[in-house]
């Protein structure tokens, strides 16, 4: 009888189900993709201050520059796995604050850089504040959303790796143009100061907006919370080797490994292409002033953010994951391969600007760079759970990131050794191509949900 009295009950409060995920996508999503975008802006906006640091008062020269934004990554390296498990110790809502306090309050001090020694070590310190922001908020949604449902909200979260450029380089070029000595300070330091603040206000939000787990979610029925953390729960029990819960399972689990090489492919093209972009667009555009240039980078990332839309879409319709991410890396090494041909005037077409040509492929490349990231977080959570979802998406971000460190490192030493990006541009083309033959390797079973 009580079975039976069950099962009446949930039939009766399924239909809510879609009102139940509208209103926790509305609830959390929004405001985690703002927390995204102004993390991102603060780790890239360094892309917009290159032009006066390196290319006007010469604080850093080129190298400096793509060693010092990678170093962001060995900081990063060094405390995600850590941080996630505190996180998953204390809870995302007082975590998450701390993060974005004490990242804001680096991204701030970076308008104190003097040279290479001071611009490296506050990029480091930025990684260590920053560590585990990113794989926890994606362990946080693993709380609120089945798998069904879970490469839709990782994409609508992800979102802000496209608009983040949108806003960030127009914001960070008007800066640096229009504040440049105001009050004795340079334009970059201005861009540090008035983009780093906003992380620190936000942190204090989140600490009173978040709600740690399902069932502590008051502006959730009593009947809704129930339902939710029921389906969040039948579907770990039905999860394949859903017994494998410690860290040390995910980190002897090839899968994750597997994981982890690919994700550092897409880590190399992403962070070259983030630091960078301002770089790559004023060595084609050199008359445009610095705001121009950040408006620029809006056309391809408003491209991109409709291709993440989409691909997450259909992903999570026909339940396919690997194909999508082998696509979207094949795209983005096209793209990287086009960028390479225009810029080496190996291919035009006749009547058309080069320039144009260089935009779009640029756009082709961002595209499909982005539309790897959701799909592929929704792989690891497919085979691991408890502490070895937590520390094993940690591990991948982690490790994987280093291709961040390699990335803009690699582009400034082709820069300098050849006075070209063309190099550069050849070798991120294959990574990304790697990169998409290694995902079609990937054995996942097929998802098994609760409904």
């Amino acid at each position: 009888m009580a079975d039976e009295s069950n099962r009446v009950e949930a039939a009766r409060i399924e239909p809510c189900g879609e009102t139940i995920f509208r209103k926790i996508s509305l609830r959390l999503l929004p405001f985690l993709f703002l927390l995204y975008v102004v993390n991102l802006i603060d780790r890239t906006n360094v892309g917009i201050a290159r032009l006066q640091m390196v290319d006007e008062q010469h604080v850093l020269d080129e190298e400096a520059y793509g060693l010092g934004a990678g170093l962001f990554y060995v900081g990063y390296l060094l405390f995600e796995v850590p941080s996630n498990l505190i996180l998953l110790r204390m809870g995302a809502r007082a975590w998450i604050a701390r993060i974005l306090v004490s990242w804001g309050l680096i991204s701030t001090a970076m308008m104190f850089a003097t040279g290479p020694w001071s611009f490296g070590i506050l990029r480091v310190l930025l990684g260590i504040a920053e560590a585990g922001f990113f794989p926890g908020i994606l362990y946080y949604l693993n709380d609120w959303f089945p798998a069904r449902r879970r490469a839709r909200a990782v994409s609508l979260f992800m979102l802000g790796g496209a608009i983040a450029p949108m806003v960030g380089n127009p914001l960070s070029g008007f800066i640096l143009q229009h504040m440049d000595q105001m009050d004795g300070l340079w334009g970059w330091q201005w861009v540090f100061l008035l983009e780093g603040l906003p992380a620190v206000a936000l942190g204090f939000v989140t600490f009173a907006y978040l709600t740690d787990r399902p069932e502590h979610a008051r502006w959730l029925t009593p009947m809704e919370r129930t339902w939710l953390a029921q389906q969040i729960e039948n579907e770990r029990q039905h999860r394949p080797h859903a017994r494998s819960h410690s860290l040390a399972a995910a980190i002897g689990d090839y899968r994750v490994w597997l994981l982890i090489a690919i994700y550092f492919t897409v880590a190399v093209g992403d962070n070259s292409y983030a630091f960078y972009i301002p770089a790559f667009l004023k060595s084609q555009f050199p008359e445009w002033s610095a705001f121009w240039i950040g408006l620029l980078a809006v056309a391809p990332s408003s491209i991109a953010m409709c291709g993440m839309i989409l691909v997450g879409r259909n992903s999570d319709r026909t339940g396919e994951r690997r194909w999508h991410v082998a696509v979207s890396a094949f795209m983005a090494a096209l793209g990287w391969g086009t960028i390479a041909l225009v810029v080496s005037e190996r291919w035009t077409l006749p009547g058309l600007d080069s320039r144009l040509l260089f935009v779009a492929a640029v756009a082709l490349t961002l595209t499909g760079m982005k539309c790897m990231l959701p799909i592929f977080w929704t792989l690891p959570p497919s085979f691991l759970s408890g502490a070895a979802a937590a520390g094993g998406i940690a591990l991948i971000n982690s490790v994987a990131n280093l291709g961040g460190l390699f990335g803009p490192k690699l582009v400034g030493h082709a820069k300098t050794v050849t006075g070209s990006y063309t190099v550069g541009y050849l070798v991120l083309s294959a990574t990304l191509l790697l990169g998409g033959l290694l995902a079609l390797t990937v054995r996942v079973r097929p998802r098994n949900e609760a409904d």
